[in-house]
């Protein structure tokens, strides 16, 4: 077992097992103090929220709370290793919302026979939350899952290994492109992994201005195509007439890369054939599909992202949901829509454009960072996050 191994273990379980705990947010300290809390003062409350339910948000911390939801089917990179075992994700997921955006967390790890039941489930545990993140749910049950639970509930409903990921990849992406000198609509695309992530990056740049039909994905198949028999219908809706059939010949030409499929399944050959100025977005964790080193040894005009943290330009959802859902909980919004993800993914493009303080310096042990090839999308404990985020997503609420 590597040292790493061991440390992120013992950080699990001393000197308490697990990272999450409840705290109470009010004094219990007298006679009186339970008088309130309990019976009998907590009678009011319940015949306020009886008489107009929109009272549990005055009176509970409904508003403030978020169900992280999951079945265990596509934990992190790790695959279907059940409910059980995405629990250390999830618990992560919380203290994620709460160092970030001060929101409030159960995690919640569902063992359901069927998707039907899993979507059950949430409903009738949907009372007690402000907002529901769906997390590490394999495709394409999970678009069946969000859907169905988006039209039956009144509070947010947020997949983010879709929409968290497409966010975060596509305001890294517009930043990208500038540094790069190319343009969205006229950009060449391969993404590698048409699963949840893939299919809703493409989606979502597609909203944004981007050309579907100059977008080819990639599968463990090979080139997403037309005569192919084995697509679902999410699949489908990217099918393309061409001759192209493996991710070799996808690459050839193309002005971006983007990789949301396992390590190690680009070359150097790859890296070699594509366009001027490339851009390859290898976010497979905890290793991608090529690294830094390899790309930049094979180019010295391509501009890399990965979704780690020991590598410049970090795509990580910890840029997104926590943020999306507190400019969600501030303006009170029931769901959140396609014009919340645009706004979220601008203004964090916007965000890495500016002179980075020296308080983000400090924390990441650097002299300098400025807008160019090695930064193009903000650091996950700059502060500004907080201020720019959340009223961008609110007002497009």
């Amino acid at each position: 077992m590597s040292d790493l191994n061991q440390k992120a273990l013992d950080y699990h379980e001393f000197p308490r097992p697990g990272k999450i705990s409840v705290e109470s947010s009010k004094p219990c300290a007298t006679q009186y103090d339970l008088s309130l809390a309990y019976t009998p003062g907590v009678a009011e409350p319940v015949r306020q929220i009886a008489k107009d339910p929109a009272n549990a948000y005055r009176y509970t911390n409904k508003g403030n709370l978020v169900a992280v939801i999951t079945d265990g089917t596509a934990i992190l990179g790790l695959g279907n290793l059940g409910p059980l075992a995405s629990k250390p994700v999830m618990e992560g997921k919380g203290i994620l919302f709460k160092r970030f955006a001060g929101i409030d967390v159960f995690d919640i790890e569902i063992d359901a026979p069927s998707v039907a039941s899993f979507i059950e489930t949430v409903v009738n545990i949907a009372p007690t939350f402000g907002g529901i993140n769906l997390e590490d749910i394999a495709a394409p049950h999970c678009f069946e899952i969000e859907a169905a639970l988006k039209a039956r509930l009144d509070i947010p409903v947020f997949h983010d290994d879709q929409h968290g990921t497409a966010i975060v990849m596509c305001a890294g992406l517009l930043n990208a492109l500038e540094v790069q000198d190319k343009k969205l609509d006229d950009i060449k695309l391969v993404c590698l992994g048409a699963g949840a992530a893939g299919l809703s990056c493409m989606r979502l740049l597609i909203a944004m201005g981007g050309n579907k039909a100059n977008m080819i994905l990639v599968d463990s198949k090979g080139v997403i195509h037309s005569g192919r028999s084995d697509l679902n219908a999410h699949k489908q809706e990217f099918a393309k007439e061409t001759g192209q059939r493996s991710l070799a010949d996808a690459m050839n030409g193309a002005d971006v890369f983007i990789g949301v499929s396992g390590p190690n399944l680009v070359t150097a050959d790859m890296v070699q054939s594509m366009a001027a100025r490339p851009i390859l977005f290898a976010m497979a964790n905890p290793d991608p599909e090529i690294t830094p080193a390899q790309v930049h040894a094979a180019r010295d005009d391509a501009l890399m992202a990965t979704g780690r943290s020991d590598y410049p330009n970090q795509v990580n959802n910890v840029l997104g949901f926590p943020y999306i859902f507190r400019g969600t909980f501030d303006a009170r919004a029931k769901a959140i829509t396609q014009p919340m993800m645009i706004a979220a993914a601008q203004a964090l493009a916007a965000l890495a454009r500016e002179p980075v303080p020296q308080e983000v310096l400090d924390a990441y042990q650097l002299e300098k960072l400025e807008f160019g090839r090695d930064y193009i999308i903000p650091k996950p404990f700059d502060p500004r996050l907080i201020e720019r985020i959340p009223p961008a997503v609110a007002a497009a609420a």
